[in-house]
């Protein structure tokens, strides 16, 4: 709880000066920002090169999956550094948590490789499985017969 008078006021002042600065940068981009409706202005555009093909590509769900994956063992390799770091003050505790944690890292990783959410190959399950760029008959519009 904050202490009343002394430093109640100053988180105040603080609050309101924020405030102040966001409607400010917001007001001040929309009166000096530009207005320009130029037919390039709405294009799709990366790294300064126009767009070839549709930005609504189907991406497989396996791809996500193994983004996700990176993500989550990327993590963990941040927990095990500041172990890593701590080692000499943590003694044999830290060191038998630590095992059980990545203990429990190798048994997620296992349960995964056995549950097939690492095969990239088209034996695994055919749900999951979309190609990556679309197909050449959806990219080509049906002729007229």
């Amino acid at each position: 709880m904050l202490a009343v008078g002394g430093e109640l006021w100053s988180w105040v002042l603080y609050g309101g000066l924020v405030a102040v600065l966001v409607v400010g940068m917001v007001v001040l981009s929309a009166l000096l920002g530009p207005r320009h409706r130029d037919r390039a202005t709405g294009e799709v555009y990366e790294c300064g090169m126009l767009a070839t093909t549709s930005a609504r590509l189907r991406i497989s769900v396996r791809y996500w999956l193994v983004a996700i994956f990176f993500v989550v063992f990327d993590i963990e390799t941040v927990f095990i550094f500041a172990w890593a770091i701590g080692l000499r003050e943590l003694g044999w505790g830290g060191y038998a948590a630590i095992s059980v944690f990545i203990g429990v890292l190798l048994l997620s990783l296992v349960y995964l490789w056995r549950q097939g959410a690492l095969d990239w190959s088209r034996r695994g399950d055919e749900r999951l499985w979309r190609d990556v760029a679309p197909t050449q008959a959806a990219q080509t519009p049906k002729a007229k017969e």
